[in-house]
């Protein structure tokens, strides 16, 4: 053992990129990787090293040290990405096209869930002092085993792109996408210093309910000292199950002796635009993690930031808005950036409840402070022009690979007027994320012409709808393992917009200074019916909208998961129907506003704020 431990030791020391993160070191594939290169670059001198493993390694936090090595080992690297990812890519093309593991077969369809590459490392005699040239390429779909076998043979010169992994980045083997600006842009948490990770349940399905009645009936059971142990168990057997940190008997013991506390029934936002209720309980691990430090700091009018130090995902979709205590989302670790703190920091139930900003304090650095004073900036200016920016499209595009990877880097605007235009900018995406605050011309008043014409519901053949036709059974959900929701495929029909919905977009895009080609390349070419059941849909939502995702989900199609028939045990309300139409022309609202917010980045990376880079410029 002390061999192998010397053998992923020589990856954990770097000389000029960031250190190693997390746990990816301990994968067995980097020790084949070690003893391979220990033999070709310390020992022969020369020869090659050909694996195909993991991809992990190609731009994983956990193995800057590994490819630095490599730079400097070997004289050229080849990498064929091989794909195939459960976990970044949902085993999708980039063009939304099945690509399954390079290890699928007909006998054998799954594969492997992790993404694949080979790596051919090459060092040559005499070895140079340059750093490798790294050559690299992608195969995808369901014919790369063919593609892979057809290019053997050809000199390779055609099929790679070579690289120039970026130091800051950890020099991934990937093609990187970054500004040239971005690491000149503070982070997220240089701007906004406290910021708290998102409250975790495990017991989601007891302690978490869209009826606040409901939760409030199986708490009654929970506190009924009458009710044994036993009897609660056989009725809800989530919460007397015991787990690593939670003794469910002990818990409820100690509980009972306190009584039910329905002050401690909060808001939740559990995922985006799907604010429920949360018994917050801050004394026990009755939440698996509480959060009791974040709490105190949830009061009306204060605003948080949802965002991840390290994405999951290829694709960046963070920036979610919320005024309410947050959730965990997904998996990773969800974190929220608040713009006020409550200046009593005691745990929730000793602390000053704060009922406005004004008796709160500002979340910003020192030289946030000094950067607003420079530009007549206020602390909502800030936070909403750092809303309107994480929610461009140009800016999540441009800057990739580098938002995979570490906080969100941000371009503040040099002048006064820029930052008031984009914080205008960032106050409507904020209040669109909002889904409980109604937005004018979106979900009150007078609707925009081409919002109206998106999600209404209707019945197949037409007529008014009754109250079963609102029960949601197209399959959008089921219970899995520990009645844990699992999405379903649902119902959603793909078809061509309607004369009557293309002349209302036209009509709505005009209004906005955009034609309509401009406003369908925004909101998507073609549109959804999506179905309740065989009876019902919501007409109209547009392709763009139906795939919008936040926070790690497609927003809608999460919505209904949770709200199938058999899940829910009731058919949907009217205003709960209602509000999946609202939040389809929220997400279409923003879909349009794409072109502004991009304008909007682009001028602030014109004249950007020049932030200082070491802590003597910051003093």
């Amino acid at each position: 053992s002390a061999e192998e431990r010397e053998l992923t030791g020589a990856y954990r020391r770097v000389e000029n990129v960031r250190p190693p993160e997390g746990q990816g070191l301990n994968d067995l594939y980097v020790r084949f990787y070690r003893m391979a290169e220990r033999r070709i670059a310390e020992q022969s001198g020369r020869g090659m090293v050909c694996f195909i493993s993991n991809y992990a390694w190609l731009d994983g936090l956990s193995t800057t040290g590994m490819r630095e090595r490599y730079l400097a080992s070997f004289d050229k690297i080849w990498i064929d990405c091989l794909n195939g990812d459960k976990y970044k890519t949902g085993k999708l093309t980039p063009e939304g096209d099945p690509d399954p593991s390079i290890f699928s077969t007909e006998r054998n369809r799954e594969g492997i869930q992790v993404g694949t590459a080979i790596g051919l490392l090459l060092r040559s005699e005499p070895h140079g002092e340059a750093p490798a040239r790294v050559c690299f390429r992608n195969l995808w779909g369901k014919a790369k085993r063919e593609n892979l076998r057809a290019s053997a043979g050809n000199d390779g010169k055609a099929l790679y792109d070579t690289l120039s992994p970026v130091p800051e980045l950890g020099l991934p083997y990937l093609p990187a996408k970054v500004d040239r600006a971005y690491f000149s842009w503070p982070r997220l948490t240089d701007l906004l210093p406290a910021h708290f990770p998102g409250v975790k349940t495990s017991r989601d399905a007891f302690l978490v309910d869209i009826d606040r009645n409901r939760l409030l009936r199986r708490l009654d059971r929970y506190f009924d000292p009458a009710l044994s142990h036993a009897d609660l168990r056989h009725q809800e057997p989530e919460i007397m199950t015991d787990g690593a940190r939670y003794r469910a008997e002990k818990i409820r013991d100690r509980l009972l002796e306190r009584g039910l506390n329905e002050d401690l029934v909060v808001r939740y936002c559990y995922r985006p635009f799907d604010d429920r209720w949360l018994y917050w309980e801050p004394e026990t691990t009755l939440l698996d993690r509480n959060r009791p430090e974040y709490r105190p700091h949830v009061f009306p009018g204060n605003l948080w930031i949802e965002a991840r130090e390290k994405q999951t995902k290829s694709e960046f979709d963070r920036g979610y808005v919320t005024r309410y205590v947050g959730d965990n989302f997904g998996n990773g670790l969800s974190s929220y950036f608040p713009l006020y703190l409550n200046p009593d920091t005691r745990s929730d139930l000793a602390a000053e409840r704060i009922e406005s900003v004004e008796n709160a304090k500002p979340n910003l650095s020192r030289t946030s402070s000094v950067y607003l004073g420079e530009v007549s900036g206020t602390p909502e200016s800030m936070i909403h022009h750092l809303i309107g920016i994480i929610r461009a499209t140009a800016y999540r595009e441009e800057n990739a690979t580098a938002l995979r990877l570490d906080w969100p880097r941000l371009p503040l605007p040099a002048t006064s007027a820029r930052l008031k235009a984009s914080a205008a900018l960032g106050q409507e995406v904020a209040a669109l994320l909002d889904g409980e605050a109604g937005v004018a011309g979106v979900t009150e008043g007078t609707i925009r012409p081409e919002l109206r014409v998106i999600g209404p519901t209707r019945r197949v053949g037409g007529g008014g709808l009754s109250d079963e036709d609102l029960r949601l059974s197209a399959g959008w959900g089921h219970a899995g393992q520990n009645r844990v929701t699992m999405p379903g495929k649902g119902d959603a029909r793909e078809r061509d917009y309607t004369p009557g919905e293309r002349a209302a977009i036209a009509q709505g895009a005009k209004a906005l200074g955009l034609g309509l080609e401009d406003a369908l390349a925004c909101l998507g070419a073609t549109t959804f019916d999506v179905h309740l059941n065989e009876h019902a849909y919501w007409a109209n939502v547009p392709a763009r909208v139906w795939a919008y995702s936040l926070g790690g989900y497609q927003v809608l199609k999460k919505w209904l998961s949770y709200r199938e028939h058999a899940l829910l045990g009731r058919a949907l309300q009217a205003e709960e129907a209602r509000t999946l139409s609202e939040t389809a022309r929220r997400l279409a609202a923003l879909a349009l506003l794409e072109p502004a917010l991009n304008a909007n980045y682009t001028a602030v990376c014109i004249e950007t704020y020049p932030w200082p880079r070491t802590e003597r410029e910051r003093a």
